[in-house]
C-alpha cells in the first residue's frame, strides 16, 4: 500500500512538473511573440517611416515646384496628380511625429495631434485611391477621345470631381476621430493604431465598409478601365497604325492598378484581421494574436510607399510635365551660374 502511495505520489508530481514545463513552455513563446512586435514598433517602423519621409518629400517638393512654376495649360489629369500630390505632402508632415514616438516608445504630442494625425494619415490613403482610380478614367478618356472633347476631360470638371474626393473621405474616415484616442498603458502615453480600437466589433464593422467603399470598388474602377483600354486599342489597332502613341497612358494605368493592388491589399486584409482577432467570441492564443499583429505592422509602411511612389506619375504623365520641369530647372541653373560668375569675374 506504501508503494501505490509512493508511485501515485510520483506521478503526480511528474504531471505538476509537466504542467510547469508547459506553462514556461508557452511563457516563452508568447514573450518572444511580444518581443517581436516591440522589435518591429521600435525598429522597422521608424526605419520605414523614416525613408518614405526623405524620399517622398524630395520627390512631391520636385512635384509641387513643377506645378507651380513649369505647368502652364492644366489639363483634368493635371488637376487629378496635383491634388494626389497634395495629398501625399499632408501625409508625409505626419511622419516625423510617429518616428519619433516609436523611437522613442511614447506619444508626447497630445490626445489632439493624435487624431489629426491617424486623419490625416487614413486621409491619404484613401484620397490616394480615389485620385489613382480617376487618373485611369482619364487615361481611358484620351486614348477614346484625343482632343479632350468629352465633358469629363474639362479641367472645371476635375477640379469639382477634386473637391467631392476630399470630402467624401472626409466623411467616409470622419468615424476614426471617434475610435481613436490616446492611451495610457503601463504609466505611458501612447497613440494607438485603428487596429487597437478599444470597439473591437465596431471597429471591424466599420473597417469592412471602408474597405469595401474605399478600397476594393476604386480597385475595380482600376481594373476595368484599364481592360477597357486595352479591348479599345486592340480593336483599333487596325485602324491606327500609329496606336504606340498611346504607350505612355497605358503604361500610366497599368503601374496605377500593379501599384494599387500590390500596396493596398496586404495593409486592408491585415487590418481587418488585426480588428477580428480581438473579438471575444473568436478565441486565439497569445502567439497567434500577435503574429496578426505583427503582420499588420509590416504591411502599414508598404501601403504608404505610394506616396514615395507616386511622384513617378509626374513625369509619366502627358502635357510634357518632365521636359517643363528640365527646362525650368536648367534655367535657374544658368541664371544662378551667371550671377556667381558676375560675383566673383
Amino acid at each position: 500500500m506504501r508503494e501505490n502511495h509512493l508511485k501515485s505520489r510520483t506521478e503526480d508530481e511528474w504531471d505538476m512538473a509537466a504542467v510547469e514545463r508547459d506553462a514556461i513552455k508557452v511563457s516563452i513563446q508568447q514573450n518572444n511573440c511580444t518581443d517581436t512586435e516591440s522589435f518591429l514598433k521600435k525598429y522597422y517602423l521608424p526605419a520605414a517611416y523614416a525613408i518614405e519621409f526623405v524620399i517622398g518629400l524630395i520627390g512631391n517638393c520636385i512635384a509641387l515646384f513643377g506645378y507651380f512654376f513649369c505647368l502652364k495649360n492644366w489639363s483634368s489629369g493635371s488637376v487629378y496628380l496635383f491634388n494626389l500630390c497634395i495629398s501625399d505632402f499632408a501625409f508625409l508632415c505626419t511622419l516625423p511625429l510617429l518616428v519619433f514616438s516609436y523611437t522613442n516608445e511614447e506619444w508626447t504630442f497630445g490626445d489632439f495631434l493624435c487624431k489629426c494625425n491617424r486623419y490625416l494619415l487614413h486621409e491619404n490613403l484613401y484620397t490616394s485611391i480615389l485620385f489613382l482610380a480617376f487618373i485611369s478614367i482619364d487615361r481611358y478618356m484620351l486614348i477614346k477621345y484625343p482632343f479632350r472633347e468629352h465633358i469629363l476631360q474639362r479641367k472645371s470638371t476635375a477640379i469639382m470631381i477634386s473637391l467631392g474626393i476630399w470630402i467624401l473621405v472626409s466623411l467616409e474616415i470622419s468615424p476614426v476621430i471617434i475610435f481613436l484616442k490616446q492611451d495610457i498603458i503601463n504609466n505611458v502615453t501612447i497613440c494607438p493604431d485603428y487596429s487597437s480600437s478599444a470597439h473591437a466589433t465596431g471597429s471591424l464593422v466599420y473597417s469592412l465598409c471602408l474597405t469595401f467603399t474605399g478600397f476594393i470598388i476604386p480597385l475595380c474602377v482600376i481594373w476595368i478601365f484599364y481592360l477597357k483600354m486595352m479591348c479599345f486599342l486592340k480593336n483599333r489597332n487596325q485602324q491606327l497604325p500609329n496606336g504606340a502613341s498611346f504607350k505612355k497612358p497605358v503604361i500610366i494605368v497599368v503601374l496605377a492598378a500593379t501599384m494599387f493592388s500590390f500596396f493596398f491589399t496586404p495593409y486592408h486584409v491585415m487590418r481587418n484581421l488585426a480588428l477580428a482577432s480581438q473579438i471575444e467570441s473568436w478565441t486565439l492564443s497569445g502567439c497567434s494574436s500577435m503574429i496578426i499583429s505583427s503582420a499588420f505592422i509590416i504591411s502599414k509602411p508598404i501601403a504608404f510607399l505610394n506616396s514615395m511612389i507616386n511622384p513617378v506619375f509626374y513625369f509619366l504623365m502627358g502635357d510634357h510635365f518632365k521636359e517643363m520641369l528640365l527646362a525650368k530647372i536648367q534655367r535657374i541653373y544658368k541664371s544662378l551660374k551667371s550671377i556667381f560668375n558676375s560675383r566673383w569675374a
